[in-house]
Parts: C-alpha cells; sequence; structure tokens
C-alpha cells in the first residue's frame, strides 16, 4: 500500500497538484488557523507534499524565525521584513517516537540539518538552533496526549539542576507545506556532541574501548537488542523468569560497532547487573563500581516526583564514559509525556505508590516491558536508601520547594498562553472535554487542566514527604540563604548579616545554628565548624 501510495505521489507531482494530498501527512482537524504574531519562534517544514515516512528520512526544507526573547515573530514576512531568521536549510526528516506516534493524531519528528538535498548527496552538518548548542540531531516533540504541553520541559527543568546533563527544549509552533500544525517542541536529543553528553567516539583497546556508549532500556521495535543476563523481579523480590530486559544500542548505532566494541558494552552491563544480582543488605556494595549512586539516586527521584508511568522500563537511557574519566553508568532524563498523573493505565494516576514497585500490576496486565530488577535491589540497600532520603530533603529546600514547582508550572504554562499559542494549538487540534489516550483526567480547558496537574503534584510531593522523611516546616539549621546547602555561602551571608544588619535574603530561624534565639559570632563559629567538619559540634 504504501509504495502504491508514494506512486500516486510521483505522479501528482509532475501534474503539480501534489499539496492536494497533503492529508497522508496527518494534517490536524482545523487545517484553517491563523497565526499573525507569537512570543514563539515560528518554524515551517516544506516537503512538497512528499509522504514523510518513520524510518527512510526524506528531504526537506525549514526555516525558524526567532527575532529575540521577549519579542514577537511575524508569520507574514512580506508586512514585517527583517525578522532574524535563526535557522534555514535543508534538513533529513522522518516521524519519530513508539506510542507518541502509533497513538497520537499529532505526529513527532526527527531531522538533521544537511548540507544540500540528501538527492544530492547530502551530508549532515552541526548546527546552533534557538540558543541552543550546535549538532546535527534534534526532535520535533508534539504534545498531544499531555493536553497541558508541559510534562517533558516541565521534567527536564525540575531535574536539570542535578543531573550531568539534561536535554534543552524551546516551545515553538510548526507549518508544515503551508499548514498550522499547533505547538511543538524543538528539541536535544540524548546524544554523544560536544553541547550534549560531550562523548568520543569508541575506539578498538585500551581505554579507548571503555567509552563512550549510550545505551537504553527499551522494547526491541524492530532495533537490535542485547537481551539482560537476568530478569525482572517483582515488588516482593519474586523472579519473573518469562520476562526479559532488553536493551539498544543508541550511540555509536549498532552497525557502525566492532564486534570487540560490542563485546565490551555487553560486558559491562553484564558486571553491573551481575554486582547488583548478587547484592545484599549486609553485603559489600560491589555494584557502585559499575554505576553513579548519586545519578541513580537523583534519577529516581526525577521518576518518581513523576510517577512516570514509563519509568525505568522504556527510553530508559544510559551512558558511560572512558574509564579514565569515569568507569561509571550514568542516567539521563527523557520521554516525560505520560508522567504527573497523565495515564490511566497501570496506576499512573496515582499519587501514593512507588513506580519501581509496579511490576505487579504491568505483569497482570500481560505487558513484556517490566521494570528492570535494578531499582528494586538498590532500594534493598541501607545506605542507598538513606542517601535517597538525604537527597530529598536537600532538594525539597532547594528547587523541588513547593513553591518553586508550582512557578515553574506557571511560567512554562504563561509563554503558551501570553501570545494565543496555546489557543491556536486548541484550534488545530480541539481535544478540550474529551478523552484523549491515555489520560487520566479530562479536563474542560487548558486552566483547568494546569490546575489539575499542579493539584496532582502537590499531594504527590505531600507523599514522598511523608515515605522519605521530610518535614517541609523544620527549618535547615545553617542554611541561611535557604537553597538546601549548608556551606562557605551561608557563612559569608550570616558574617554580612551581623556587620549590616540587613536581614534581606535571610533566614534568621536557620542562621540561629546554636538555638539560642538570637544570631551573633558563636553562630558563625558553629557554622564554620560544620562546614569544615560535616558535622554540627556538641
Amino acid at each position: 500500500m504504501k509504495r502504491l501510495l508514494l506512486f500516486v505521489m510521483a505522479v501528482l507531482s509532475l501534474t503539480g497538484t501534489a499539496r492536494a494530498w497533503s492529508w497522508w501527512n496527518y494534517p490536524p482537524d482545523n487545517e484553517d488557523v491563523e497565526l499573525t504574531s507569537t512570543n514563539l519562534p515560528i518554524v515551517w517544514l516544506d516537503v512538497d507534499g512528499q509522504y514523510i515516512d518513520r524510518e527512510e528520512r526524506i528531504t526537506a526544507h525549514m526555516k525558524i524565525i526567532h527575532n529575540g526573547d521577549g519579542m514577537l515573530n511575524y508569520a507574514d514576512t512580506i508586512t514585517h521584513p527583517g525578522q532574524t531568521i535563526d535557522y534555514e536549510g535543508y534538513v533529513a526528516l522522518r516521524y519519530r517516537g513508539s506510542s507518541s506516534f502509533s497513538m497520537s493524531d499529532k505526529k513527532p519528528y526527527s531531522f538533521r540539518p544537511l548540507d544540500k538535498p540528501l538527492e544530492e548527496g547530502g551530508s549532515k552538518k552541526k548546527v546552533k538552533i534557538l540558543g541552543m548548542g550546535k549538532d546535527n540531531n534534534w526532535a520535533l516533540l508534539a504534545p498531544y496526549a499531555d493536553k497541558s504541553m508541559l510534562r517533558d520541559l516541565l521534567a527536564f527543568e525540575v531535574s536539570r539542576p542535578w543531573m550531568e546533563y539534561t536535554p534543552q527544549g524551546r516551545y515553538c509552533e510548526l507549518f508544515l507545506d503551508g499548514t498550522y500544525y499547533g505547538v511543538y517542541i524543538l528539541t536535544e536529543v540524548v546524544s554523544d556532541g560536544k553541547h550534549r553528553l560531550n562523548l568520543p567516539d569508541p575506539g578498538v583497546s585500551g581505554d579507548s574501548i571503555t567509552g563512550g556508549y549510550i545505551m537504553e532500556v527499551n522494547r526491541t521495535d524492530g532495533e537490535v537488542t542485547y537481551t539482560s543476563k537476568y530478569h525482572p523481579l517483582s515488588n516482593t523480590g519474586f523472579t519473573y523468569r518469562d520476562q526479559y530486559i532488553n536493551f539498544q544500542y543508541k550511540s555509536p548505532d549498532y552497525e557502525d560497532l566492532t564486534q570487540e566494541q560490542v563485546n565490551y558494552i555487553t560486558g559491562r552491563i553484564d558486571l553491573m547487573e551481575e554486582s547488583l544480582w548478587n547484592f545484599r543488605p549486609t553485603s559489600s556494595p560491589v555494584y557502585r563500581q559499575y554505576l553513579d549512586m548519586e545519578n541513580f539516586i537523583d534519577y529516581q527521584i526525577a521518576q518518581e516526583l513523576a510517577h512516570n508511568v514509563d519509568a525505568y522500563r522504556l527510553s530508559g537511557k544510559f551512558f558511560k564514559r572512558r574509564d579514565s574519566v569515569d568507569a561509571r553508568f550514568k542516567m539521563v532524563v527523557w520521554d516525560m509525556n505520560l508522567a504527573y498523573g497523565n495515564s490511566d493505565y497501570y496506576q499512573g494516576w496515582r499519587t501514593d505508590t512507588w513506580m519501581y514497585k509496579n511490576n505487579n500490576t504491568m505483569n497482570a496486565a500481560g505487558d513484556p516491558q517490566l521494570i528492570p530488577f535494578w531499582w528494586y535491589k538498590l532500594n534493598t540497600d541501607p545506605e542507598y536508601t538513606a542517601a535517597l532520603k538525604a537527597r530529598w530533603a536537600q532538594y525539597r529546600r532547594s528547587n523541588l520547594r513547593e513553591d518553586r514547582i508550582m512557578a515553574t508550572v506557571d511560567s512554562l504554562a504563561n509563554v503558551l498562553t501570553s501570545h494565543g499559542a496555546e489557543q491556536r494549538n486548541s484550534e488545530a487540534w480541539p481535544r478540550w472535554g474529551t478523552y484523549v489516550w491515555p489520560n487520566y483526567y479530562v479536563a474542560d480547558d487548558y486552566a483547568d487542566e494546569v490546575s489539575w496537574l499542579k493539584q496532582w503534584l502537590s499531594e504527590r510531593i505531600a507523599w514522598m514527604d511523608t515515605q522519605l522523611g521530610f518535614d517541609p516546616n523544620a527549618r535547615e539549621r545553617g542554611d541561611v540563604n535557604g537553597d538546601g546547602l549548608v556551606n562557605i555561602t551561608d557563612v559569608t551571608l550570616l558574617i554580612s548579616y551581623l556587620l549590616n544588619e540587613n536581614a534581606e535574603g535571610i533566614d534568621l530561624d536557620a542562621a540561629d545554628c546554636n538555638y539560642d534565639g538570637t544570631r551573633n559570632i558563636s553562630d558563625v563559629t558553629l557554622l564554620i565548624a560544620y562546614v569544615l567538619n560535616g558535622t554540627w559540634p556538641d
């Protein structure tokens, strides 16, 4: 059927009527939405009526107008000449995604900038787009099931201060062959580039063969995968012997790997998994030689805060540098559009369960893609769980303070509503009051959707506080500036306060380090001792 469509398309292109067949590139319900001005960058993709494929890339022309943050961008470039063109050129375009493609009317794209059309032997080139660092691998995410259009960027923003690398993304409004397609997120993808993970190509021997690699826990999906030697576990430690964990090769691509490199990286995964599988709460934590415990804790916090129904088992991206830099595996946050209560299956909507313990529910439903046993095992390590609680407390006093999270939600939502982008998107894709897979909550309008998301977040944070032993009303001794850390900055601020009696930006209760009801040089002395030694003097 596809070949027949392509043949018909070729015939039509000769008669100049190819654009009449735009329906096969999944246009929105309403193709007559007008955009005059917007605060978001405007992206034009022109494929001249070609069919966009999921596997083979086609040549498209891309043009992006972005006059700068705080400036308006205009779709009518004749009436508004001289606008800033952020990027213009050819790109190799295809559809991307699994459920985000098959279960969504609004389709996401992958694109690679080209020096010339593919038909002329074009090669990919690295470009800087919308202030994001030069690279040749980009995506246009298509928020559809996530009617708030906030969840991916919210997850990126709240985890960015902790993680070694978190992708950047920018909202934009997209036209395809002249038709308005709505709000998209132009984003970096997790890759090895200089401005991303900055991984070298692996060599063939010695230290060079030990990095860098990007792997992913995911379905097979036609990809060459490596199957784990170990099986998933239930939430009580029972082994699902008929279930398997698969790893996709993401970078380098499998076809670009030598057999020696494949043997190395799969062998390294084997060693990590063996050390975790054999771990017992009373045994030596050998697994820490193979994974970065702090990074895994940060990743778990990001996934559990969002109660991501795909957490750990799908799009579970992890990477490894060369041993001479860091011999341990690390995780990267990605693909969060079904998180934050947005799923009506596998109890994704709940605020009062741990997602890493969700294999029982998924296995009962017959899902073959379960959560790797790693996370069950890690959470049986008393040192890991103690560090998890401490990390949660640190973040809850800083960027995970509830008021700061809600401010992030409001800020992102304001970007979409302040100049009508969300309204135009809803005109193109009218879905309010209508179930879209896999929505748990069906909102009546955008304000209702954002309000529900914020309420869900508030309940989720409160439950995690209880489980992880954090009292949000308790002050942190010595955290004078309230950033969740106790360090030399707090010492400096307290001294400045004592000299100038300017309390701006100071938590006076936290500054009372000796609990005598006043702030004086004794508090400074105690605070310095804590910063130097890591413990409070008796």
